[in-house]
């Protein structure tokens, strides 16, 4: 079997959406699709080689997959087997060639995360799977250090989009400058209501700490120089290799 059948096959074994066949002129072309919102999250095609940049005009397969996040589109596309989405918003699809640069396991975890990038509402919030965010917390209006040497859980401003089973890497503002500790989410929606001048809180997630770190070690210069995060203003995704310093 080619690549192009292991797709085939893994689709309509996880999702049971089978190929769809729209072009005449193109008779190879395939397109896969949600039943609910018949919206495509996948399409994969037979191009010339020429047509992605590359050295010669032979025939290959590519699959075209959404990527949600700018700054993995980015990363990606630095790697070998990627490309820029052929026929597509070249700001959120991206191409990947079916000759085996790209692992198949890899190749799947694309097709999963453009399932989910274009899923219905209902279906993305059951199925999105857990996700690490920067969340700021400002030492001038509230003694987070202090907090996390009292009890290793504290209750904090639920963030817009973050839910049980994500992580919070906590950035502590000036005069700190650094991300400091690492929390797993373990509940969130709790009935809250505040509101000063400087804050409005309607509901809290309650964060458990899970590691802390060293006040050198992740600073803004750091963070700026090293990973392009230039700044953090409320919840944030992290970047790809941030994530794995993190994790060292």
């Amino acid at each position: 079997m080619s690549l192009r059948d292991d797709v085939f096959a893994y689709v309509k074994k996880k999702y049971k959406a089978e190929p769809e066949y729209l072009w005449r002129s193109w008779p190879d072309y395939a397109v896969f699709r949600h039943a609910e919102n018949r919206k495509w999250f996948g399409i994969v095609m037979n191009v010339p080689e020429s047509v992605l940049g590359l050295a010669g005009n032979d025939a290959t397969d590519i699959l075209n997959v959404k990527v949600d996040d700018p700054i993995l589109l980015d990363l990606l596309l630095r790697q070998s087997g990627y490309f820029p989405g052929w026929h597509m918003n070249r700001r959120n699809w991206i191409s990947i060639l079916l000759d085996g640069t790209v692992g198949f396991d890899e190749i799947c975890g694309m097709i999963d995360a453009s399932f989910l990038a274009t899923a219905p509402r209902e279906k993305k919030v059951k199925m999105r799977p857990a996700k690490e965010w920067i969340v700021p917390a400002n030492p001038k209006f509230y003694d987070v250090e202090g907090a996390f040497a009292a009890s290793d859980e504290v209750d904090w401003k639920q963030g817009a989009g973050i839910k049980v089973g994500d992580t919070v890497y906590m950035y502590v503002a000036a005069p700190v400058s650094a991300i400091l500790y690492k929390c797993r989410v373990t509940e969130t929606d709790i009935p809250y209501a505040y509101a000063d001048e400087n804050l409005t809180i309607k509901a809290l997630m309650r964060l458990r700490l899970q590691r802390r770190y060293e006040r050198d070690r992740f600073t803004f210069e750091r963070l700026c120089s090293e990973f392009g995060v230039t700044v953090v203003r409320g919840p944030r995704g992290v970047p790809y290799g941030l994530s794995e310093e993190l994790k060292k």
